[in-house]
């Protein structure tokens, strides 16, 4: 068993904290409680309501989060409330029980054109994934049963996930005019039916879970972190609306060569060289000046 791991996540309303979980915890359900008798068809959050502060609570996808009465500040409690969370779930706990009433949302899946002209983007009104994944073959893809499915389709070449999104990548041997609308409502069925997008121990097996992620960047040299702090708040965000990512894999001091991979749509798209060395490659010179010559990149 995958074991539970918790994040404290602030919201925009300062009475309400997102735990963050690790894993999935409800089938693409969302359930709300106002009080202890409300809960009963969940354990996990009548535990909660027995903590004096705790008002309501939220349990959806990979996180819960509570609403706190104005007794307290959650600066206070809140590392004290993801532990007895985590011990919780870790212990066996049970989060809803099967007989209860989620307040249902339609899953709605639209596709989206990508600069690449092979990749098709195709975004939920559901959080999908906790990490970035890429497949590139069926293989590869055992972490992930809608990968797996996915690759079933003889026109399938790659599949991209992002938090609310899945990429496709097509072979040459169709035009998207005539697959987007079975690929769309299939993936948007499959979410529907509350199957597993990846499987709960896909992020550690493949090292992307919060902690590994963490302490990988630990270990770079300073230089590579201000490379990666600026891909992720410059270039990810622009990106990732794109339908794709970019990851960083090295830098050389002595040549002062970036290394990237290009994931997603980013990655074969014709466009991708250009944005390369005309956008990264200039920002990443201009904001460190003097430490890199060049960038270049592999595709994932």
């Amino acid at each position: 068993m995958n074991t539970f791991k918790v994040s404290v996540q602030e919201t925009t309303n300062n009475a309400i904290v997102k735990f963050e979980l690790n894993q999935f915890v409800t089938k693409n359900q969302s359930f709300e409680f106002n009080n202890i008798d409300d809960a009963k068809p969940s354990p996990l959050a009548q535990q909660l309501f027995y903590l004096p502060f705790v008002k309501k609570v939220y349990i959806s996808s990979n996180f819960i989060a509570v609403e706190r009465y104005n007794i307290v500040e959650w600066s206070d409690v809140q590392d004290e409330v993801a532990q007895q969370i985590e011990a919780f779930l870790n212990n066996g706990g049970v989060i809803i029980e099967d007989t209860a009433e989620s307040k249902k949302v339609p899953v709605t899946v639209y596709a989206e054109s990508t600069p690449n002209p092979s990749v098709m983007k195709f975004v939920a009104n559901k959080k999908l994934v906790t990490a970035l994944f890429e497949f590139t073959s069926i293989e590869e893809a055992k972490l992930s049963p809608l990968a797996t499915e996915l690759f079933h389709f003889p026109f399938v070449k790659s599949v991209f996930f992002d938090e609310n999104y899945v990429s496709v990548t097509k072979f040459d041997i169709t035009e998207w005019q005539d697959i987007t609308l079975e690929l769309r409502e299939f993936i948007r069925t499959y979410i529907e039916n509350g199957k597993d997008i990846v499987l709960p121990e896909a992020a550690e097996t493949l090292k992307k879970s919060t902690e590994q992620l963490d302490h990988q960047f630990e270990g770079l040299d300073d230089v590579s972190k201000q490379i990666v702090n600026i891909l992720e708040e410059y270039v990810k965000p622009a990106v990732a609306s794109d339908g794709g990512n970019i990851q960083f894999i090295g830098y050389d001091e002595n040549t002062k060569n970036v290394s990237v991979m290009l994931q997603g749509a980013c990655s074969g798209c014709p466009s991708s060289t250009f944005t390369l060395k005309n956008g990264i490659e200039n920002m990443l010179k201009e904001m460190l000046p003097g430490k890199v010559s060049m960038v270049e990149a592999i595709n994932g």
